[in-house]
């Protein structure tokens, strides 16, 4: 019957879902859900958000694998749509990345609450019940309405020893290529990316810190005298604008 199906629908393409269907640009891959007992993410996500990486784009996320690109996928948002047509609905779900994680043969690997938004009203339980769906996918801007990127002092900082990083809340569609944070006397000194999206400095410069970074395709991005001379882990930073 689901060969039939796409017949009808898309003459050109028998076997998969016509990509006119959805508009331009979406590539198919496979797709699957982990639990947590709330259905919300993980806080040992390999991005490096911890919390908040529980609650990030309304709670809906996913861990990546080949869309991981050595932590620089981390926070890339994606509409991703399931193409069983009987249980899926046409519009998806919008996630945002933000762990690591291998399947069979999939891209995403999905918490419960996302991997329910894929079905239509009523059939979440069919789709849960696949496990694994195939899916369309494309790569979308994170939308963050009335919230500025945030910049957080990572939990593992010791201060005057080491410096750690993360930026968070980062809308538009480009990645976050680099960090450097600017000392006293107008140098600035380029962070090393750590894991996912965490930066980091041993032995940082004393005193009050100027943070930049370079986003793919828009350039550098400055704030001014963000970080306070008497800084400490946990520490987040509202950076007053959004890309």
């Amino acid at each position: 019957m689901k060969k039939f199906y796409f017949l009808l629908v898309c003459v050109v393409l028998p076997v998969v879902m016509c990509q006119s269907s959805h508009g331009g640009g979406f590539i198919h891959s496979r797709a699957a859900y982990y639990g947590t007992p709330d259905g919300k993410g993980t806080t040992s996500g390999a991005c490096g958000y911890g919390k908040f990486g529980r609650n990030m784009n309304d709670a809906k996320v996913a861990a990546v694998s080949k869309l991981w690109r050595n932590g620089t996928g981390c926070g890339a948002c994606y509409q991703v749509i399931c193409t069983i047509p009987q249980y899926c609905n046409t519009k998806g779900v919008i996630i945002s990345v933000s762990d690591y994680g291998e399947g069979d043969r999939t891209d995403f690997i999905m918490n419960k609450l996302a991997f329910n938004k894929l079905a239509r009203p009523g059939a979440e339980k069919k789709v849960i019940s696949y496990g694994v769906v195939d899916i369309v996918y494309k790569r979308v801007p994170c939308q963050f309405p009335n919230s500025n990127i945030l910049l957080k002092v990572h939990e593992n900082s010791r201060f005057r020893d080491y410096l750690s990083l993360v930026l968070l809340n980062v809308g538009g569609a480009n990645d976050i290529l680099a960090l450097q944070i600017k000392n006293d006397w107008g140098e600035w000194i380029k962070m090393r990316r750590a894991y996912g999206a965490v930066f980091d400095l041993p032995n940082p410069p004393k005193g009050a810190l100027t943070v930049k970074f370079l986003v793919d395709k828009a350039g550098w991005k400055q704030a001014t005298d963000i970080i306070p001379y008497k800084w400490k882990s946990g520490d987040i930073y509202d950076l007053a604008f959004q890309l």
